[in-house]
C-alpha cells in the first residue's frame, strides 16, 4: 500500500466570497478551459491548478498511474482566510469541510479528509473541529503554521490545543 500523505483539494465551486461576505481579499476559482483553472485574488492571478485539484475521478486516474493507494487531503492553505472576519471564515470551513467529506465519503477507500478550521477565533475553531470529526468524520485537522501574528505557540491558542489533545 501507497499512501501520500500531503495533497490539496478544492471544491470545483464555490459562491462569489467577495459578494457573500461584503469585502475583498477572498480566493475565487475561474474555470477557463478544460482540465484547468485560475485561481484569483482581487482580480489578481494566484496560481493556475489542474482539475486533479477538484475532481476526484481525475485524481484517482493520476493515483493510478503512479501507484497510490490513498492519498490524504486538506484545503490549499491559502483558504485558510485567517485574515478574514471569523464567522465568515467559519462560514467558508463549512463549504470547504462540507465538500472535502463529500469527496471522502464516494471514495473511502481512496481518500482520508483533513478539515479547516477558524484558527483566528479558537471557540470557533474548537466548534468546526468538533463537527470536523463527530458528523464528517475526519481523524484530524491540519492549521496553518501562524495565525496572522501569533506563531503556534500563543497563548491565545491554548484553550484549543487543551481541547484536540
Amino acid at each position: 500500500m501507497k499512501i501520500d500523505i500531503h495533497n490539496h483539494i478544492l471544491p470545483k465551486e464555490w459562491p462569489d466570497l467577495k459578494q457573500r461576505y461584503g469585502y475583498q481579499g477572498w480566493v475565487q476559482l475561474h474555470h477557463n478551459c478544460k482540465g484547468e483553472a485560475i485561481m484569483m485574488k482581487d482580480d489578481k492571478v494566484f496560481r493556475v491548478i489542474q482539475d486533479t485539484c477538484w475532481d476526484p475521478e481525475v485524481r484517482i486516474r493520476d493515483m493510478d498511474r503512479t501507484g497510490v493507494t490513498v492519498q490524504a487531503l486538506s484545503t490549499v492553505p491559502v483558504m485558510f482566510s485567517y485574515w478574514a472576519k471569523a464567522q465568515d471564515t467559519l462560514d467558508l470551513c463549512h463549504i470547504l469541510n462540507d465538500d472535502l467529506a463529500a469527496t471522502v465519503q464516494k471514495h473511502p477507500k481512496r481518500f482520508v479528509g483533513f478539515g479547516t478550521l477558524p484558527m483566528q477565533a479558537p471557540d470557533l475553531a474548537v466548534q468546526e473541529m468538533h463537527r470536523c470529526v463527530k458528523e464528517l468524520g475526519f481523524p484530524g485537522v491540519q492549521i496553518g503554521s501562524h495565525i496572522n501574528d501569533w506563531d503556534l505557540n500563543a497563548p491565545e491558542l491554548y484553550p484549543f490545543y487543551a481541547v484536540s489533545s
